[in-house]
């Protein structure tokens, strides 16, 4: 039996959770210090929105491809050996940003494909792992003390890479920082070798889980949100970066924002994991959806880098509160689900499905709005658009209702 910690007075801390919770932080920690950071990359190269989407679409095409493949592998082999395919992946897609260099905007959908094959081993293994070493009772610690880990990483990664960017001639900067990723996934590989094995064996249902949607409600709504949480995800993960450096010219700027919102998230995380209930998970959606449209009013009424400022520290806020009950929430559908227990990984697999298509048709809208429109008049109105998908995830998630037997809600 795993030796225990107890934290906080009240959770206790396993070595295989704490284990997942250091590599999440250092997942975290890589992506904070690069991932925005290869998307002007990218930018300073070709300045095109449209290739921009490319890059990104070929990210959420690959993902959810991945994922019903990892599902697959997960089934047959070690939940861990997956985990560490997505991490080994991830370090290729640094190391081949690295080897390109000045001619990556040449390999966008390559450079896409090989981010979005991470992105699919690694969350499907992180989330089947997630589901299985976390209880009801510490869901809502596990996601909140990862947002803070995330939000720590967020707040060192981006001024971190800021700083070495603008202290080296032209790419050597960007080359320092997406080096530092990589050496980051490698000890995250080297410390899955500590994670107790999760052999799997059972037949792979994918199909099935998919036509669960018929026969539950809950896992209907479910999965409904989160088509509309990746309609939001798909344009604003890469635009909203591109347009600080657009109203500042600095990547030091992008720095001071992500210490920004990092800074304010990685205190409303820990609120948010310790004083939201499972009696109060609705309202807290709710409320989390309402800032997150109101910040992107902002931004698009007027785009200065003063509201952009102000729009970090609001998402700051509002994403710990709709998501650490929301994530929370979707653990739960999928725990009193039908066969939850054989077919976990199916289900997992299908929630990410729907998350990607959302993201897909976002990208796609966005792909045609510059490419048909004016980008400066067309692209504010899209945002105003594609920013109501979080406030429009509690309209499916009021309607879920579990069992007062499952004692989950």
């Amino acid at each position: 039996m795993a030796k225990k910690f107890r934290i906080l007075g009240e959770v206790e801390l396993t070595k295989d959770l704490s284990l997942l919770l250091i590599i999440g932080g250092l997942y975290s920690l890589s992506v904070a210090l690069s991932n925005t950071f290869v998307n002007i990359y990218l930018w300073k190269q070709t300045g095109e929105y449209s290739d921009l989407a490319l890059y990104n679409l070929s990210i959420v095409v690959l993902q959810p491809l991945t994922f019903i493949l990892a599902g697959r592998w997960a089934k047959k082999i070690d939940r861990v050996i997956v985990l560490r395919i997505g991490v080994s992946f991830l370090a290729i897609f640094y190391l081949t940003v690295l080897i390109t260099g000045k001619h990556a905007a040449t390999y966008l959908l390559l450079l896409g494909a090989l981010l979005g094959i991470g992105y699919g081993f690694y969350w499907l293994a992180y989330n089947v792992l997630t589901f299985e070493i976390t209880e009801p009772e510490t869901r809502d610690f596990f996601n909140g003390f990862l947002g803070i880990l995330s939000s720590t990483g967020g707040m060192i990664g981006p001024l971190s890479a800021g700083f070495i960017i603008t202290r080296f001639e032209k790419f050597t900067g960007y080359s320092i920082v997406f080096g530092l990723s990589l050496s980051l996934f490698a000890l995250a590989v080297f410390l899955s070798f500590s994670i107790k094995p999760r052999p799997a064996k059972g037949k792979y249902c994918f199909r099935r889980i998919l036509q669960e949607r018929k026969n539950n409600n809950n896992w209907r709504l479910i999965t409904n949100a989160h088509f509309f949480q990746g309609l939001r995800e798909g344009t604003f993960l890469f635009m909203i970066t591109v347009f600080v450096y657009i109203s500042t010219g600095s990547e030091m700027a992008l720095g001071t924002f992500g210490l920004i919102n990092s800074g304010i998230s990685f205190i409303a995380y820990y609120f948010a994991s310790r004083l939201i209930k499972k009696k109060h998970r609705k309202k807290a959606i709710l409320i989390g959806g309402i800032i997150l449209y109101c910040a992107v009013v902002l931004i698009v009424w007027d785009l200065t880098f003063r509201n952009l400022l102000i729009y970090a520290g609001m998402i700051a806020v509002a994403y710990p509160l709709l998501l650490v009950p929301y994530m929370s929430t979707t653990y739960d559908v999928i725990g009193t689900a039908w066969k939850a227990a054989e077919m976990r990984i199916e289900y997992i697999v299908v929630r990410e499905i729907f998350l990607n298509l959302g993201r897909f048709v976002s990208i796609l809208i966005f792909l045609g709005t510059v490419t048909w429109f004016n980008a400066e008049k067309g692209i504010p109105i899209l945002l105003l658009f594609l920013g109501a998908g979080h406030s429009v995830i509690y309209l499916f998630i009021r309607k879920i209702r579990f069992p007062v037997a499952s004692s989950v809600e």
